[in-house]
């Protein structure tokens, strides 16, 4: 076997000439791709057992192979592993230390595959590494809705639409619809894990291999379903990066909703929540200032998770099948996208824990808008024959009968209820009393107290 001298790139036989330094420079992904070690180290000792079952490289081979390997991450953990920018990637930074602790052996590791492959293999399982982590912080802040929609059950406040007071619900109801968006978030990650199953190692470059190996031996121990089908799409494929950006787009976009609900409840002119001071900033000129720095830097956020994922497409949109150098993108934008997403869940996570809801300003906006309407209109069609469309139009007629008088529904008596629909009688009233306006929403998925204790102990359970 050739000599393969650390102090030159793999290539040094073919590339005479030293690259640029302008290429030295931005050639190389070793600052970013350095994160991938783990599944890099993990992939080599997989694949080099593999090759020993096959009887294309020896039990000795093996060995020093992996107890190489081994010493390797041992040195990474340990911040003692040097990293070396000539060498591009982690892939080849670990491959030149394997030849300083082996020696020639070590040229043995990159037999039957390729970078190519390599990497794939390794940025697969970093994906389903980080998804699985997500769904814990998703767990997490699902379990912190839960507790404050607890304390919270018979807090009443009006729902909004259009921003206008629209029905009575409780707030534990609001807050859980933050659960619902979770649980389809974590749902979305965990389908994504689907194309995350196949394993790309042993397709090499592009064409496969003519070496006798095993790559179901491989998909098994490294925790795929499947090989994958056909080489060229293998080393091509970027979908599962595209699925993985998408689902931390959409999961992202539900955390700026949130922050946004937030940071309007806080707002003066609502007054609906107050925020802990321990999740709020000052102003460097307004002594009074207590601003919502936090709520709006996660909201903000979101720009640059959805620039990540239209990065991604934009570059794939224009290659041909098989690898490019353009690709070597795509793990910075997926780690910059991960990093970003876990530190909205936490910061939201904490943001949950350190705020109040002012009930009383809660109740006092829910009493104001008419937002018992509805409840007269059902009430006309359930006690009194009539057409919901005609029940509509006598309670549009009481809701301006209300504004004229500058009085709330509840403030009107029967007298001034039957000059308007003379079939009415004092059971009419109760209509306009919250609490049994927010009961009165039995139907599944409604805001009645009864089925949120129901939806929060289902949820608890699971």
């Amino acid at each position: 076997m050739t000599k393969n001298k650390n102090n030159q790139a793999i290539w040094s036989t073919r590339i005479k000439k030293n690259a640029s330094t302008l290429f030295k420079k931005v050639g190389n992904s070793i600052d970013v791709d350095k994160k991938l070690y783990k599944e890099d180290i993990e992939g080599s000792i997989v694949h080099v057992e593999m090759l020993f079952r096959q009887k294309i490289i020896s039990f000795k081979i093996k060995n020093k192979i992996i107890y190489g390997l081994n010493k390797i991450e041992k040195e990474i953990l340990k911040n003692k592993f040097e990293y070396n920018k000539k060498y591009e990637d982690i892939h080849m930074n670990i491959e030149k230390r394997l030849f300083q602790i082996i020696g020639e052996e070590a040229g043995y590791v990159h037999t039957a595959r390729s970078r190519n492959d390599q990497v794939i293999t390794d940025f697969k399982m970093w994906i389903r590494s980080a998804t699985k982590e997500i769904n814990k912080n998703l767990d997490n802040i699902t379990k912190t809705i839960l507790n404050v929609s607890e304390k919270n059950i018979e807090t009443i406040m009006p729902g909004f639409t259009h921003l206008k007071n629209a029905q009575a619900v409780s707030f534990a109801h609001y807050l859980m619809a933050y659960v619902e968006m979770f649980n389809r978030d974590k749902q979305r990650f965990s389908n994504n894990t689907e194309s995350l199953s196949e394993n790309p190692l042993g397709v090499a470059a592009l064409t496969g291999t003519s070496f006798n190996i095993d790559r179901n031996f491989t998909t098994k121990k490294l925790g795929f379903k499947k090989p994958t089908n056909n080489s060229i799409d293998t080393v091509a494929d970027r979908d599962f990066v595209l699925d993985f950006l998408y689902s931390v787009s959409v999961c992202s976009m539900h955390i700026s909703r949130i922050a946004e609900e937030l940071i309007i409840w806080n707002s003066d002119g609502f007054n609906l929540i107050t925020l802990s001071d321990k999740v709020v900033t000052g102003s460097s000129i307004m002594p009074q200032k207590k601003n919502p720095d936090l709520l709006e830097f996660i909201r903000g956020k979101v720009g640059s998770t959805y620039g990540n994922l239209f990065s991604m497409l934009t570059i794939l949109k224009g290659l041909p099948i098989s690898y490019f150098k353009d690709l070597q993108d795509d793990k910075e934008i997926v780690f910059k996208s991960n990093e970003t997403l876990n530190n909205c869940i936490s910061i939201l996570n904490e943001v949950l824990k350190n705020f109040t809801p002012n009930k009383q300003k809660m109740l006092a906006l829910a009493n104001s808008g008419y937002i018992t309407a509805t409840d007269l209109a059902d009430y006309l069609v359930k006690n009194h024959a009539m057409s919901f469309r005609k029940a509509y139009e006598v309670t549009t007629s009481v809701v301006n009968y209300a504004e004229k008088k500058k009085k709330k529904l509840s403030e009107l008596s029967i007298d001034e209820l039957n000059k308007i629909e003379p079939k009415l009688t004092n059971d009419v009233l109760k209509v306009f009393d919250l609490k049994n306006s927010v009961n009165s929403k039995k139907s599944y998925g409604g805001t009645s107290f009864d089925n949120i204790k129901k939806m929060i102990m289902k949820y608890k359970k699971t």
